[in-house]
């Protein structure tokens, strides 16, 4: 079996108008019941989600600031 070709490393933040957002979470939303990968594409790179990934939420608060985080992590095999 071939292996894998390494891709860079990658920090993005991408923001999206609220109706963009909210499609976006209802696509997840109904792969993740359905038990089905998840399919994006941030910044110009499709990116694939298994559905095993691990979800969490992640909240900070520093000063007068706030922000949430959901995440998806998963290991490429």
């Amino acid at each position: 079996m071939p292996s894998r070709k390494k891709k860079p490393e990658r920090d993005i933040e991408k923001s999206y108008p609220i109706k963009s957002f909210a499609d976006k979470l209802r696509r997840l939303a109904d792969c993740l019941e359905q038990g089905k990968r998840f399919r994006i594409q941030v910044d110009g790179e499709r990116i694939s989600i298994p559905p095993d990934a691990i979800i969490n939420i992640e909240h900070e608060r520093e000063g007068s600031a706030e922000e949430v985080e959901f995440q998806l992590k998963w290991t490429l095999k």
